[in-house]
């Protein structure tokens, strides 16, 4: 992809005539106060762990169709007739295809100039700073004869230079479970102001916390000078933050405000993210933005791209191709205009961020230190690439396992990171793993070298798949020349809670080698998952009842069926108490989601009134302590601060203002929620869609 300049736009493409298929998914927010926000902070809105997607991808939601009638969230639709109409005048004067060339050409001179900067000579001294540069200087000066050569001689001799301080040995345990740190809390007086502002306008006093955690210090003004920042509020729909604008601007505000036009399309680009799409094409943005009454959505587009709040780039535009083809370019174009794409300038920092980062791995050649390990293939690769994928099932985690103990075995440095505390208990305390959290973290992993990076000379990524693009470049950036990167997960598994599919992507790319495991998953349940593999549930061979298969004639007799496992014929059956049960199902809303289910199980296993913000001691829960991260625990106690929890073996506060939108019950969880975990028996419940 080829990002044009900030504040330069294309014109519309030839698929902007299309109407959209489908707005951005509703959630689950109750109505309330004159803006039409929720009464307290929606349920949906983090909670469910990653990102508020169910098992297919979609937003929590996606089977609740947003109402919008004529004047789209409260604005006068027959204000957006005063706007000018959708193009304006900026095609007049020169097409659409001779504009997006004239900027394609411009970016690569641009990139052609970079390349000769970075390729030329660099001039004598041309870069040299403090001390270095006054050495120069000095010498340049006694050879143009301005300066005695014995004044070196004559001046003072330089303070000794102070040892450095010896590295601080590392205190925690090499493999101890890492802490789930709590969120970060505004001031106090910064609420206070943005709790102000959210009464004067009608809003929820809830969400202060929230507004001035996501705002910074100055929150209060400019929510109070741009209403239309409350969009940045996970769960806030633009039907809500219109009413809040309306109660604080009047007057002045309207569908067509400048304000709102940059807030819509930067939701519009965060909910696509949450889809796992680090950018969207312009005309669906462009239609999503006119289903919202705006009243001009290409003039919109163009406005936010001038102020910076989105970037753009042509997907399939080739940055290195001559200008001599650029008359040829110009027919294709014309034939077949290319695709427009907006993305949000996070995504698109960490993707670039990422390729920088994989492509210096990848362009590592072999290490003789590697010509002793075991001759395998996953060895083979690694001693030759630097960057190599391996793909398998939950079997051929111990093949990566293994290449990180013949690493040490060579007296390598070489760890393995899961994604989830679970995935890395399961590996054993003989294993240096470390979750791929705490590792960027700093609470858990080997220590840094002296420029910052992770003193490693290879490391293992289980659970690969669950990489989302910001996470990987992290990740990336945080290893040194040199080191080996495998990035090992099943291909079939769900993707990543966050924006991109990153292993994926890599896989598709084929820019590294990659090792497919013949290690298969054993047993009945492995042959269950490579029946569902291919899209098949059929029986399989469970002499020890490691599977069975409940039919059920409807949601209902599935709830019903559900609570009776976990609470008797499993513990009964094999001794597995209820507690280390957990019950999978696809989403959270339907007749058999998560919360029907959550619901009949705590009114068999902790019945309780909820007097703690619906949850009482030894409620199970999944606590999301970031969006795209679920780590279950259960309820110890509560007090004024908040909810202490038992997670993983820590103990975890969830302030009071973070309880309804960071806790969820969590007996039963989405897949998306346990990917990456294994407990002694698991309850899937597959029988319909859930709608949230």
């Amino acid at each position: 992809m080829t990002a044009l300049p900030r504040g330069e736009t294309p014109g519309p493409s030839a698929d902007d005539d299309r109407d959209a298929s489908a707005s951005a998914a509703a959630e689950d927010l109750e109505p309330g106060g004159p803006a039409g926000l929720p009464a307290q902070p929606p349920e949906d809105a983090e909670a469910d762990g990653p990102d508020g997607r169910d098992a297919g991808g979609a937003p929590d939601g996606a089977g609740e169709t947003e109402g919008e009638d004529a004047d789209a969230g409260g604005t006068d639709a027959g204000s957006a007739a005063d706007g000018s109409p959708a193009g304006g005048d900026a095609g007049a004067s020169v097409s659409a295809a001779e504009a997006e060339l004239a900027a394609q050409r411009e970016l690569r001179a641009r990139i052609e100039q970079r390349k000769a900067e970075k390729g030329g000579t660099i001039a004598a001294g041309g870069k040299l700073s403090g001390t270095a540069a006054d050495l120069l200087a000095a010498v340049r000066a006694v050879e143009s004869g301005t300066s005695s050569g014995t004044a070196f001689f004559d001046s003072p001799a330089p303070a000794p230079r102070r040892p450095a301080p010896e590295p601080a040995p590392s205190a925690r345990p090499a493999a101890g479970p890492e802490p789930v740190r709590p969120a970060r809390v505004a001031a106090p007086e910064t609420v206070a102001a943005v709790r102000a502002v959210l009464a004067e306008g009608g809003a929820p006093e809830a969400l202060a916390a929230r507004v001035a955690a996501l705002l910074g210090e100055t929150a209060a003004d400019v929510l109070r000078e741009d209403p239309w920042q409350l969009l940045s509020v996970p769960g806030v729909r633009p039907e809500q933050a219109d009413g809040f604008a309306r109660a604080l601007l009047g007057a002045e505000c309207g569908p067509g405000d400048e304000r709102r036009t940059v807030a819509l399309v930067g939701w519009v680009l965060q909910r696509a993210a949450l889809q796992g799409h680090t950018a969207l094409d312009a005309a669906e943005v462009r239609a999503a933005l006119a289903e919202h009454a705006v009243p001009a959505p290409e003039e919109a587009v163009r406005h936010a791209i001038a102020e910076g709040a989105v970037l753009v780039f042509h997907d399939g535009a080739d940055e290195d191709e001559d200008e001599g083809g650029a008359g040829e370019e110009m027919a294709e174009q014309d034939a077949e205009p290319v695709p427009v794409l907006l993305g949000l300038d996070r995504y698109a920092l960490a993707e670039e961020s990422l390729a920088d980062g994989l492509a210096r791995l990848a362009r590592s050649g072999p290490d003789a230190r590697w010509r002793d390990a075991p001759p395998t293939d996953l060895t083979r690769a690694v001693a030759e690439h630097g960057l190599v994928a391996h793909t398998g099932g939950e079997a051929a985690r111990g093949e990566a396992v293994a290449l990180a103990g013949a690493a040490r075995g060579l007296g390598l440095r070489a760890a393995v990171a899961a994604y989830t505390e679970n995935g890395r208990r399961r590996l054993g305390a003989d294993v240096p793993a470390y979750t791929l959290t705490g590792l960027l973290s700093g609470a858990g992993g080997p220590d840094r070298d002296e420029d910052g990076a992770l003193a490693l000379d290879l490391l293992v990524v289980l659970d690969a798949p669950q990489l989302d693009v910001e996470t990987a470049a992290m990740l990336v950036e945080a290893l040194p020349d040199g080191c080996r990167l495998v990035l090992s997960g099943d291909p079939g598994v769900l993707w990543s809670a966050g924006a991109g599919r990153v292993f994926a992507d890599v896989l598709a790319a084929r820019a590294c080698p990659q090792v497919a495991s013949r290690t298969p998953d054993p047993g009945p349940i492995g042959e269950l998952v490579s029946g569902i593999g291919i899209g098949e549930l059929v029986p399989v061979e469970a002499p020890g009842k490691e599977v069975v298969i409940v039919p059920v004639r409807d949601a209902g007799e599935a709830v019903h069926r559900t609570v009776q496992l976990v609470a008797d014929s499993v513990p009964r059956a094999f001794g597995v108490p209820a507690e280390e049960t957990r019950v999978i199902t696809v989403g959270h809303g339907g007749s058999a989601g998560t919360r029907a289910l959550n619901a009949a199980l705590k009114q068999r296993l902790n019945p309780g009134p909820g007097r703690f913000g619906g949850f009482d001691p030894g409620d199970r829960v999944a606590h999301a302590p970031a969006p795209g991260r679920t780590v279950p625990g259960t309820v110890v106690s509560a007090d004024a601060e908040g909810l202490h929890l038992e997670c993983e073996g820590e103990r975890v506060l969830v302030p009071k203002d973070r309880v309804e939108t960071a806790l969820r019950h969590g007996w039963a969880l989405t897949a998306h929620q346990a990917v990456g975990m294994r407990w002694p028996a698991a309850a899937p419940s597959a029988t319909a869609t859930p709608s949230g």
